[in-house]
């Protein structure tokens, strides 16, 4: 950060911004270089805002001190600088905005394995999609906001959420449900399957389809959608020598749980169907449901 005061951002601009401008072009050729400068460069640090210290991108804001900070923070602080406290007004800080051309920036996720430098304005569209970004966990039982690598979302999912972790790559598994009126949002059983030496998440839950109660179960592979499309899988359900199957692949944990079930992408069973399949008074629900995954060749 550049320290506080009327003439903080001034001398930083006629002497070392200068300097590590020039500094950047020389060494723009030399990839290995833009590591170094990254790492010990304090034009960086005058490109963070002073509110939430995030990387500021234009409009770039300064009050008449020449305290910096982002278009966000300047509706949150009411227009006041919250440095000195002078009225920020509309003053737009072109020098650094043209400054932030000239410079290139690793991605933030380069700690995660993403060892890409980027120009400084193509950051922040690359770590949309950076395959390093952080995944969100895909437990769909409760609102939450535990996110990280897949390694650190199956300790979180066995330890925090007790979901059943099983090996292989075939799954049977009998669903109960004592009450068959009970459909709505309501969402039964997720199970975490090794298989490949990668994760599947096995969903299976019941919800209302418009005005119909159905059930689902649907597949979810715990990385990116490249990878997931390496994979297939199928279902089946049934008894008294009928039965539903689907095949497909498997939705990275990329897209919410929300969206993949929105879809319809999965082993879709009405509920006359399924009560039918339980062989029950329609009154309790017992449903097996078979499967299995392959990897694509």
């Amino acid at each position: 950060m550049a320290p506080p005061g009327g003439n903080a951002f001034k001398e930083s601009n006629s002497t070392g911004l200068d300097y590590e401008v020039k500094m950047s072009k020389v060494e723009a050729n030399n990839k290995p270089a833009r590591y170094g400068i990254h790492s010990s460069n304090g034009v960086y640090e005058l490109l963070d805002c002073l509110v939430c210290t995030n990387l500021m991108y234009p409009p770039i804001f300064q009050c008449p001190n020449g305290h910096t900070l982002c278009s966000s923070c300047k509706l949150k602080v009411h227009n006041t600088c919250p440095t000195c406290r002078y009225e920020l007004g509309n003053i737009r800080c072109l020098a650094l905005e043209k400054v932030a051309e000239s410079l290139e920036v690793p991605c933030r996720y380069q700690s995660l394995g993403c060892h890409d430098i980027f120009p400084y304005y193509s950051k922040l569209k690359h770590e949309q999609h950076c395959r390093f970004r952080s995944y969100n966990c895909p437990y769909a039982g409760s609102e939450c906001s535990v996110a990280g690598d897949i390694q650190t979302l199956v300790d979180h999912l066995k330890d925090d959420h007790k979901v059943d972790m099983h090996d292989g790559c075939t799954f049977n598994h009998r669903y109960v449900k004592s009450n068959s009126l009970e459909v709505e949002n309501a969402t039964w059983m997720l199970t975490v399957f090794n298989c490949f030496g990668r994760q599947f998440c096995l969903h299976f839950e019941a919800f209302q389809l418009g005005t119909a109660p159905v059930y689902m179960a649907f597949l979810r592979f715990m990385g990116d959608e490249k990878e997931a499309k390496k994979f297939s899988y199928s279902l089946e359900v049934g008894a008294h020598s009928r039965k539903l199957t689907w095949q497909g692949i498997p939705r990275s944990i990329r897209d919410s749980h929300r969206k993949v079930r929105d879809s319809q992408d999965g082993l879709i069973i009405p509920r006359n169907m399924a009560l039918y399949f339980s062989g029950s008074d329609k009154e309790e629900l017992k449903l097996r449901v078979t499967g299995r995954i392959w990897k694509e060749e």
